[in-house]
């Protein structure tokens, strides 16, 4: 009977894992469309504000009860809004300023997992299996393949810039925030958690804001901002990272950091479905064989733990 529930969190953490990722996919399509309108900090201040407002209703009523909680553990709770909320997603919206789409996409995408998967094993003692490895290592291999469209040239001339570390900040940050949701605390439901998460991130990028606003062009507020940061606010935040949490719980940080390989598999299939454009073989290709290294990673790891 163990066994059985065991099975379902497993089935339920890859669901609500894939759906995380599939909305993510369109953060970045998002976050570069309007990058003329609106300073990066200040996206990710009102992504984070609106989304703590859509959680208020469900979270303020016990938010006393939770202050205590907080009261008990101010370290992990600053800590997790702090990586997850006000560094992650800001470094990626700065670093879209000085780098390209490939290079975000390459860095993020392939350095974040494992960043994740070496922290869960050092500090949440999470077994890295071979098998989980050698899925990883096939997932990478996918990505790469997609980003260099099959030419060693491109992969060959890759350099880091100014852009790209502000990248590799922002996944190292995720890393540590994946890690950081395995010790939430039992009595939080995940939604009375989020809130905790994304109203003190929100909070801690208030002086920054205010800085930008001093030197950066005025927002442009239009219809395309606005929806912007509706859909960032409830879908990539609210939605996702519920979704994303959950997985946490149910899978382990090793094996859920694994399918934001499939990012930029879903990220390609909506620029097809939304900016029409072509997909060609090495999409194809690529794709198949993250998917593969996600059912080597997740499947045949669960039967070698044991």
């Amino acid at each position: 009977m163990k066994e059985q529930h065991s099975q379902k969190d497993i089935s339920l953490g890859i669901l609500l894992a894939l759906v995380a990722t599939i909305i993510w996919s369109g953060n970045f399509v998002i976050s570069r469309s309007v990058i003329h309108l609106i300073g990066p900090i200040s996206l990710a201040f009102f992504r984070w504000s609106f989304a703590s407002l859509i959680l208020m209703p469900f979270a303020w009523k016990v938010f006393k009860e939770d202050w205590a909680i907080i009261k008990a553990r101010p370290a992990y709770f600053f800590w997790t809004a702090l990586t997850g909320v006000s560094l992650f997603n800001t470094f990626v919206y700065i670093a879209g300023h000085s780098t390209s789409a490939i290079n975000m996409a390459l860095i993020g995408t392939t350095s974040s997992p494992i960043f994740a998967s070496i922290l869960a094993y050092l500090f949440l003692k999470e077994k890295m299996g071979l098998m989980r490895i050698i899925g990883m290592i096939i997932c990478i291999i996918g990505i790469l393949l997609l980003l260099s469209q099959g030419s060693l040239e491109k992969l060959m001339a890759f350099h880091f810039s100014t852009g790209d570390l502000w990248v590799l900040a922002g996944a190292f940050s995720f890393a540590i925030y994946n890690v950081l949701v395995r010790r939430k605390p039992q009595e939080m439901s995940s939604i009375r958690f989020l809130f905790v998460v994304f109203f003190f991130g929100a909070i801690l990028l208030i002086p920054f804001f205010l800085y930008e606003l001093s030197y950066a062009p005025p927002i442009v507020w239009n219809t395309e901002l606005i929806s912007s940061i509706l859909y960032l606010g409830f879908g990539t935040s609210v939605i996702s990272f519920l979704c994303w949490n959950i997985a946490l719980q149910k899978l382990g940080t090793g094996r859920t950091v694994i399918f934001g390989n499939l990012i930029p598999v879903f990220s390609t299939l909506e620029a097809v479905w939304l900016l029409e454009e072509k997909v060609t073989l090495i999409h194809w290709i690529s794709g198949l064989i993250v998917i593969l290294g996600l059912i080597i990673a997740n499947l045949y790891a669960s039967k070698f733990s044991k």
